[in-house]
């Protein structure tokens, strides 16, 4: 879903206009933006967290060269979503029927495989001696 489908979706949730639902969806945004840029945290009671996670400086490597390269410290941004979120999203799985295992009878062990036939050798052709 894009903004425009999120736009259509609340305004026909809220029986707002399209302009409306735009400009609140827009004003969210930017709300939750500037709390995060200072420093603050979002909670959303059953939707889920906006917060900023600090990531430390680094050392890495370029791939194509092999060259150590510093990865600067940074400040992201990170959602944790909450339980009516991950409940939504989940639909409750039916519990799968128990099967029935079938009794085993008493097993006899099984008997070792036959010798393969060995071929009979054919029998040698009698040479008559000339006189």
């Amino acid at each position: 879903m894009n903004k425009s489908e999120l736009v259509d979706a609340v305004a026909a949730e809220a029986k707002l206009t399209k302009i409306q639902a735009s400009e609140a969806i827009d004003a969210v945004i930017h709300a939750i933006q500037n709390a995060l840029k200072g420093g603050q945290q979002v909670n959303l009671v059953g939707f889920g967290a906006f917060m900023v996670t600090e990531r430390a400086a680094r050392t890495g490597r370029n791939p194509r060269t092999g060259a150590e390269i510093n990865i600067p410290a940074a400040q992201l941004p990170k959602f944790k979503p909450g339980k009516g979120l991950k409940d939504a999203v989940s639909a409750p799985q039916p519990a799968p029927a128990p099967v029935a295992k079938p009794v085993a009878a008493a097993k006899k062990p099984a008997a070792a495989p036959a010798p393969a036939p060995v071929p009979a050798a054919e029998p040698k052709k009698a040479v008559k001696k000339k006189k």
